[in-house]
């Protein structure tokens, strides 16, 4: 029997780049939260595992069979293959862990279907830093490069949440490259709500450096005073999260009309 699963986009609502480790990786503490919405992925068992994409950036895959959607079916162990369709929804190099959720997706499918090796959290490691977060798609800190996760209490789940993407893609090495090797701090303790209010995200600036539009995104995100507007990971989605639906639905009716080259969606926290 075929099942459908949500690939969650990711957002970073802090994030603190703490120092460059000597294997060229990063030092990051980051609160990880992901939207109701994002990537779909269609499953069936098959005799081998296929790939089919779809949706509106299947395009931008530039090799589809080798991206992390077919990385994830091949470290897993399975007696049988999937037939598997991702429709990508979110934009590429987006700061949205896309490629990452995509492949969070395939570790619960695989679960459905068969359960997961007893060192799954390994197996998501080496296939990418969020990974192992998007497996679960459940709120959580983030250290070291990202995958050792520590439980945080979500006080912000249901809020409204507006992605927008001025649909230039932003790969993330140039950006931490771009970063000024600056500690300027600890992510703070407390709920969700505290640290998203009280963090920061320490690549915005050189982000923004190599794509200005950020910068605009951000000045029309903070016109209707939501609760919290930020750029997620490294870039270039920005977000912005609201108490009341009604704000949200407003904010990206005059954004689409203002700006309607920019990609937007729509969603709440989990």
């Amino acid at each position: 029997m075929a099942i459908t699963e949500t690939a969650y986009a990711k957002i970073n609502l802090a994030l603190h780049v703490r120092g460059k480790r000597e294997d060229g990786y990063h030092e990051i503490e980051t609160l990880f939260a992901f939207v109701d919405a994002g990537d779909t992925i269609l499953a069936k068992p098959a005799e081998r595992d296929t790939l089919t994409t779809v949706g509106e950036f299947a395009q931008a895959l530039d090799n589809p069979f080798d991206n992390l959607v077919m990385r994830a079916l091949n470290t897993l162990p399975r007696p049988q293959g999937l037939d598997v369709t991702l429709e990508k929804n979110l934009p590429i190099a987006a700061g949205l862990g896309g490629g990452s959720a995509d492949a969070g997706a395939i570790f619960r499918i695989v679960e459905h279907y068969h359960g997961l090796p007893e060192d799954w959290h390994f197996r998501a490691e080496r296939l990418g830093a969020d990974v192992p977060s998007c497996v679960k798609s459940e709120m959580a800190i983030g250290r070291g490069t990202g995958t050792e996760l520590e439980a945080v209490e979500n006080d912000m789940a249901g809020m409204a949440v507006l992605l927008v993407n001025p649909r230039i893609p932003l790969p993330t090495a140039p950006v931490f490259k771009a970063w000024a090797g600056e500690d300027r701090g600890a992510l703070p303790t407390g709920t969700a709500r505290e640290i998203a209010q009280n963090g920061r995200n320490d690549l915005r600036e050189p982000a923004i450096e190599i794509c200005p539009q950020i910068a605009d995104i951000l000045e029309e995100l903070s016109r209707e005073e939501p609760f919290q507007f930020e750029m997620s990971g490294s870039g270039a989605t920005c977000f912005a999260l609201y108490e009341q639906t009604a704000a949200r639905d407003e904010a990206a009716r005059r954004i689409a009309g203002a700006h309607p080259e920019w990609w937007q969606m729509t969603g709440k926290l989990r």
